[in-house]
């Protein structure tokens, strides 16, 4: 857990995986409590949780592509579009994050 904390790419992973769960369980869960059992508390809490998350990834986004000098037609842009489709987060960290942390591991 420690190696997720090394660098803004790697704090940005962390963010994104846990955005992509938090979105998860607020679909999976806390919506089908909400609508089908009448108890809407654990989705308001889930809600905000991935509220937070969702802000927190856009303004680390925005904060890696400066440091890393991204073009924002090339690279920026598509990770800020992950945070929007659904599950986007765990693709572009596939694509993207995990090769960016590898090549500067290097």
């Amino acid at each position: 857990m420690i190696r997720f904390i090394q660098s803004k790419v790697d704090r940005l992973r962390l963010i994104g995986f846990l955005e992509g769960i938090s979105l998860l369980v607020l679909l999976f869960i806390a919506l089908p409590l909400k609508y089908s059992l009448g108890i809407p508390e654990f989705s308001k809490v889930i809600g905000t949780i991935h509220g937070a998350l969702f802000l927190l990834f856009i303004f680390n986004t925005l904060s890696v592509g400066v440091e890393y000098q991204w073009k924002f037609k090339e690279t920026t842009w598509k990770v800020l579009l992950a945070c929007i489709v659904p599950l986007g987060t765990f693709y572009i960290d596939r694509k993207i994050l995990r090769r960016m942390r590898s090549s500067n591991n290097k």
